[in-house]
């Protein structure tokens, strides 16, 4: 999923605010922390329920093993089964939304204020919306999922282009490579990113115009009032944490199993639990470096060279594979995505549950979970905008930078695939035996200086690991602070260390399927913060000169 650049490494904002007409000044103190010990700046009860309940887990999880993977193995698919028409139709809720406030007169709002300026020109805006959309999530699903889709889930029923044997059928080709592309968009287009554009747009709007602190329970000032202050804006900013903790650690998990199989693939290093839990521990390791380096000499200099080595790496396997016939893919995926996008974004009488429970119901969690993460780092950057600018851009930039990336890795796939269907590492890895962590390494070895660009590809999984670490743990950081955005380093450390832990527990506990568990249970309570949080926008923005 997508991690932004070191958050703290832009300033915040200046100016004055249009401050809500109430006392809340006095009802933020009740957010004030007290310096407790080893240095932490303690907010309660947030910061001590989030790391009790936190702590807890992963005792339990190291404890008692065996029940812990029995129930995250069943906890997965119940949750995928049961709540996928909640999870897709308040996806489809949150695009709805977002779409009526670009042609409403809400629109006009202006972030910051009327007489607010933007922080940031155009280029430099457009660019760190570029980079909240680059992260582990890309180089994991970027050749896997296009090709999975095509072959395997069939979205809507579309038929595979591989009989039982694996032999190709001429006549599903181009409708599978279509669907595979376009049910792919899908996962990465107007839908996430409105999800993330909700939350970003209540934290700038409550933040810069109504002068709360920037933390999630702000958003809700216009239906509770005061009660945001207590336990009401206790609960969802813990939720928040909960959310965001356990949607980084399931980056982090990916990222430790596409690391594994990279260095299994280059350098032989075997595949095992052992292995990624050395690699997660080292890595975290060295997001605690960047945390005590601070941000100039740490994460913000690595998220730089992360993002060059990133566009190198799509523009070489752009020139190296096809140029002609991604650039095809990429047009004929985008009509193929407007055409469906209705039926796949359906949430009830669907047949292709492999499609909607397995991908699709998870993704929305994943995407939730993170919702804190990178709203934050966008409401940051975008005071200044009006609302319809912020939105406009906050959909399409990062999208359009998402579905060329899979449309480039997948489109290169999808060819070798067709192709080659009995030569092809990427059919042996993803069709045949399914093996996620190793499908962009198989990719790789179909172009030239694959040995080359394999460890490219395992330094940026290693970079993006280290930098989701330390702009996760500043948010979470931030949230159980109350707000602040320059909380105490031992902190960080703190929230840091527990994220490693967590992804560690969850992966010897479960493996991939422990993650996405935990993701969609504590994405699920999490979307209703969101729903509401859309109600909470309205009446914001009805309070606001246009």
């Amino acid at each position: 999923m997508a991690e932004p650049e070191e958050i703290q490494g832009i300033p915040a904002p200046e100016g004055d605010t249009q401050l809500i007409d109430t006392d809340y000044e006095i009802g933020q103190d009740n957010l004030e922390g007290q310096l407790g010990p080893f240095g932490f700046d303690v907010h309660n009860p947030v910061f001590m329920v989030s790391a009790l309940t936190i702590v807890a887990f992963v005792f339990y999880a190291l404890a008692l093993p065996e029940q812990a993977s029995a129930v995250f193995g069943w906890l997965r698919p119940w949750l995928t089964s049961t709540f996928d028409w909640f999870f897709l139709g308040s996806a489809d809720i949150f695009v709805i939304f977002c779409l009526i406030l670009i042609v409403s007169p809400w629109g006009a709002v202006r972030l910051g204020g009327t007489d607010a300026e933007p922080d940031y020109t155009y280029v430099g805006w457009f660019a760190m919306l570029f980079a909240a959309g680059m992260g582990i999530g890309l180089m994991f699903f970027g050749v896997l999922e296009p090709v999975y889709h095509m072959a395997i889930s069939q979205p809507l029923g579309t038929p595979s282009p591989f009989d039982a044997d694996g032999n190709l059928i001429p006549e599903n080709v181009a409708r599978a490579k279509e669907m595979g592309l376009a049910a792919t968009i899908y996962h990465w287009g107007l839908h996430p990113w409105a999800i993330y554009a909700v939350v970003a747009l209540a934290l700038a709007l409550f933040s810069y115009n109504k002068g709360l602190p920037l933390t999630i329970r702000s958003a809700f000032y216009p239906i509770f009032g005061e009660r945001i202050w207590g336990w009401t804006g206790h609960i969802i900013d813990i939720l928040a944490v909960f959310a965001t903790l356990f949607g980084l650690a399931t980056s982090l998990g990916f990222g430790a199993q596409q690391a594994n199989a990279g260095l299994n693939h280059v350098f032989g290093v075997p595949i095992n639990t052992s292995v990624q839990v050395v690699l997660i521990t080292a890595i975290t390791g060295v997001a605690l470096f960047s945390v005590l380096r601070g941000l100039d000499g740490g994460v913000k200099l690595l998220s730089e060279i992360n993002m060059g080595i990133a566009a190198l790496l799509l523009l070489f396997v752009l020139f190296a594979g096809p140029t002609l016939m991604i650039f095809t893919d990429f047009g004929q995926g985008l009509l193929a995505y407007a055409k469906d996008i209705i039926p796949l974004s359906n949430p009830i009488g669907r047949t292709d549950d492999s499609y909607r429970d397995g991908w699709t119901a998870f993704y929305w969690a994943w995407w939730i979970s993170w919702s804190p993460f990178v709203g934050m780092f966008i409401a940051r950057v975008s005071r200044g905008r009006t609302v319809r600018e912020f939105i406009i851009c906050v959909l399409l930039i990062p999208s359009l930078v998402c579905v060329l990336w899979m449309a480039v890795f997948g489109g290169v796939a999808i060819d070798q695939v067709i192709s080659d269907p009995s030569g092809s590492l990427v059919k042996a890895n993803v069709i045949d035996s399914y093996n996620p962590p190793l499908s962009l390494f198989a990719m790789l070895e179909g172009l030239p200086l694959s040995s080359i660009t394999s460890v490219i590809a395992i330094v940026l999984v290693i970079v993006f690991f280290v930098t989701s670490s330390d702009s996760g743990s500043l948010v979470i950081d931030t949230i159980t602070a109350g707000g602040k955005v320059d909380a105490p380093v031992p902190q960080r450390v703190f929230w840091a260390t527990f994220e490693g832990a967590v992804a560690i527990v969850l992966l010897v506990g479960g493996g991939l399927g422990a993650l996405q568990a935990m993701v969609i249970s504590t994405g699920l309570p999490f979307t209703l913060v969101l729903l509401v949080m859309c109600w909470a926008i309205f009446k914001g923005l009805r309070s606001e000169p246009r």
